[in-house]
């Protein structure tokens, strides 16, 4: 790859190591440029090639049922089948997105530093397509690729609805989602993992040289701010911080984080895009982090008064498993634990002491759990490349420089986001109206905007 390339003329054996660990998606068509004359064309190992399809399988399981387990146990009854409904039908919007332009905008071909051009529908790939990963010589099929990636598109914009359940139009959920895919996500997406053929097309934040392993800014930051823009937008729920709205069933709860937990073994580890040892370090990352978000969530509940209870383990465990994303490739095991610690420390303390004195209404805290862990490790990321901490930076890795870049990065994620975010958000308000009525949400949106129940007994 010509990135690897020019790292490894300027650092050596050091910095093309330092390079294998970085979580750009690399857009070089091999099967579409003409192969030098002694070289051959390469052909995708059947091995990488299995691997990438079950990553693409996990995620989808985070997502359906994982993510609607997840968030529909955290509901009260009567709202439990309309979060089912909104996650189900926004990953398959996505999905259909993807397909037509999505995949086309985030790395169908060079273009700027914002957006990508080329591949609209889908044109031009076929089942010989390939895309390069991060091993000169070694490639994938370009359908395994897109899928993968699109998955990645479904479960963010239904990460956004966690904070906006039981009071958002089910059609004000699909607008949003059409708006906020095209001007939000597939922008960010490209700006941090495109690789373009130049500078001017490569995306503005990888081309910074940012390290996100599988998502941190692209994901977690991306739908944590847009859930906090929309809660401001949409309103409180009628009744906060006065009506008891406990979760209706943590069992569910539990099933959604163990689902979501596994699933995440394919969104970390696949995003080696590899069967190889980097696959594996993202792999025993995502298992340290999220245990010691579950233990260090629950710790902090102890710490501000409270008992050690369900429903901050699997908190706890989605807080750990946010902050090691952008980490995953880019940290040993033990700085893994340090980010999963932090992050179920910090996002603990604010969604205990700090939210109720806010008193902004983000349902089930995707700002305080996807939002501050994603920019926790987005920036602990810079901390955990180093060798002392079991990272893969070599002897010319400068910490301070790259601390920078990832704050950059952040602010960058978060401003776009909320600028997106906003108008997607308006442009669903005043085409649907936003929000139901009062009557709607008394009742519960199951009834109200579906027609049915979770549960008939």
């Amino acid at each position: 790859m010509k990135f690897a390339n020019k790292i490894a003329a300027g650092a050596g054996a050091a910095g093309l190591s330092l390079f294998a660990a970085l979580p750009a998606w690399a857009q070089e068509a091999v099967a579409e440029a003409a192969p030098a004359a002694a070289e051959a064309v390469p052909t995708p190992d059947k091995g990488d090639t299995a691997w990438m399809m079950i990553s693409t399988v996990l995620v989808m399981a985070m997502i359906v049922p994982g993510l609607a387990l997840f968030y529909g146990g955290l509901v009260r009854t009567k709202n439990m089948a309309s979060v089912l409904t909104q996650v189900l039908a926004v990953a398959a919007l996505a999905m259909i997105l993807w397909v037509m332009y999505g995949y086309s905008l985030a790395f169908g071909g060079d273009a700027n530093q914002f957006i990508s051009a080329g591949k609209m529908f889908l044109a031009g790939v076929t089942a010989d397509s390939t895309v390069a990963t991060f091993t000169d010589g070694v490639v994938i099929p370009e359908f395994v690729f897109i899928a993968f990636q699109m998955t990645f598109s479904a479960i963010t914009v239904a990460l956004v609805l966690g904070g906006l359940v039981e009071r958002m139009k089910f059609s004000a959920v699909m607008v949003f989602a059409i708006v906020w895919l095209t001007i939000v996500y597939y922008p960010i997406a490209h700006m941090v993992w495109y690789l373009g053929g130049d500078d001017a097309s490569t995306g503005l934040i990888f081309g910074w040289g940012a390290l996100d392993f599988a998502g941190g800014t692209v994901v977690h930051i991306n739908a944590g701010v847009a859930a906090l823009v929309g809660g401001f937008i949409i309103g409180k729920r009628s009744g906060y911080q006065k009506d008891i709205m406990a979760p209706h069933s943590l069992t569910m709860t539990l099933i959604g984080t163990g689902l979501l937990w596994v699933g995440w073994f394919g969104f970390n580890a696949g995003s080696a895009l590899e069967a190889n040892g980097s696959a594996g370090l993202a792999l025993i990352n995502t298992f340290t982090a999220t245990a010691a978000g579950v233990l260090f969530w629950m710790l902090t509940e102890r710490a501000l008064g409270h008992k050690g209870s369900l429903l901050g383990a699997c908190s706890g465990a989605i807080a750990g498993l946010v902050a090691v994303t952008p980490a995953a490739g880019n940290s040993g095991p033990f700085g893994a634990i340090l980010l999963g610690a932090i992050a179920g420390i910090v996002c603990c303390w604010f969604v205990m002491k700090i939210k109720p004195k806010l008193g902004f209404d983000d349902s089930l805290d995707v700002f305080g759990i996807h939002g501050l862990g994603g920019i926790i490790g987005s920036v602990g990321t810079a901390v955990t490349m180093l060798a002392a901490l079991g990272g893969p930076a070599g002897d010319d890795y400068v910490l301070g420089a790259q601390l920078w870049i990832q704050i950059k990065s952040v602010l960058v994620a978060i401003l776009w986001s909320g600028a997106g975010s906003a108008i997607a958000f308006y442009v669903a308000k005043l085409v649907t109206g936003g929000r139901v009525s009062e009557e709607v949400e008394r009742e519960g949106l199951d009834l109200g905007e579906h027609g049915e129940r979770a549960y008939n007994y």
